[in-house]
């Protein structure tokens, strides 16, 4: 992976299971549905695919190795995670363990990017990465869900063998900017290490689809999450709309072209070709500083709270 890709288009919708795309997005999504997605990706250039063990504990990668199988392995890059909290402890290695059925899955002999998945035990799960970077079927290492005095830490545990952290991957949007606040998005890139930003349309409710009047799905988990809270979000999705059709683009352009704005990489959670679409010409739109912070200031306005349960707050 020696290529910077400007939009990582994720997979957690896809496939069902614990933590799967039925249970947390209310989708009902296999290969059959989401083949032209890969395809359109792929004519469009975006070739990074971000997946993990936790999204339905497997079917995901299922499904993203299934879809990838006909195409060659240089055409595309694979980020995934290994999910403390998921390892199998009666391994030696459940690192390895772990990182050893996503390969099958996935029908690859290597990882482009492997991720550290939340920082439930940073003291122990870090020192594993070493054995996978040296395996050669991890090509680059990253952290996700971990604090600026965490990721600080495990740059501390590598050191030692040589091994550089590559990246960090965190919840970020324009409800929830935490990494701005604390401190660890400008530490990243004082420190060449890439940020990832997740759920920057936050589930769908800065999609432009839903708003206090059109709701998310009401049985799925971020419809009970975000639901209650549109009706505070009314002022930044109408200032969002304003500047869609401004630009002629969609309000998840919009949401797309901040986050690339504060220098991230946005991860697009894509179950549509027009989604995949949308990605690609938002990465051309460039938002001015006033927009951005119109953007800004409404949605500290609408003061809602989107964090969540799994994030490393050290």
């Amino acid at each position: 992976m020696d290529k910077k890709a400007q939009i990582a288009l994720g997979t957690w919708s896809w496939g069902s299971g614990l933590f799967g795309g039925d249970a947390v997005f209310g989708n009902k999504l296999d290969t059959s549905e989401l083949s032209e997605v890969v395809e359109t990706a792929l004519a469009n250039g975006l070739d990074l695919f971000d997946t993990a063990y936790a999204y339905g504990k497997g079917d995901s990668e299922r499904i993203l190795g299934e879809l990838l199988k006909e195409y060659e392995r240089s055409q595309f890059m694979i980020s995934d995670k290994f999910t403390p909290g998921l390892q199998d402890d009666t391994k030696a290695q459940p690192l390895l363990e772990m990182l050893a059925g996503s390969l099958k899955r996935l029908g690859t002999d290597y990882i482009d990017l492997y991720w550290i998945h939340n920082a439930a035990d940073v003291e122990r799960f870090t020192p594993l990465l070493i054995a996978a970077v040296k395996s050669g079927k991890v090509k680059r290492i990253g952290v996700s869900n971990h604090s600026l005095a965490q990721v600080k830490r495990v740059q501390e545990i590598l050191k030692p063998a040589g091994i550089k952290l590559s990246a960090v991957q965190n919840h970020f949007s324009l409800l929830y900017r935490n990494s701005i606040d604390d401190g660890l998005l400008a530490y990243c890139q004082a420190n060449g290490i890439e940020f990832f930003s997740y759920m920057i349309l936050e589930q769908g409710a800065l999609s432009g689809k839903y708003d206090k009047d059109h709701l998310l799905p009401a049985d799925s988990n971020r419809g009970k999450t975000y639901n209650p809270l549109l009706p505070k979000l009314n002022e930044l999705l109408t200032e969002l709309r304003n500047l869609a059709r401004t630009y002629e683009m969609s309000v998840a352009q919009i949401v797309t072209a901040w986050a690339i704005s504060k220098g991230t990489t946005p991860i697009i959670g894509v179950t549509a070709t027009k989604q995949v679409e949308e990605a690609a010409k938002a990465s051309t739109l460039k938002l001015t500083p006033a927009e951005i912070k119109i953007l800004e200031e409404l949605a500290k306005k609408a003061d809602v709270d989107t964090s969540g349960g799994w994030e490393g707050q050290a």
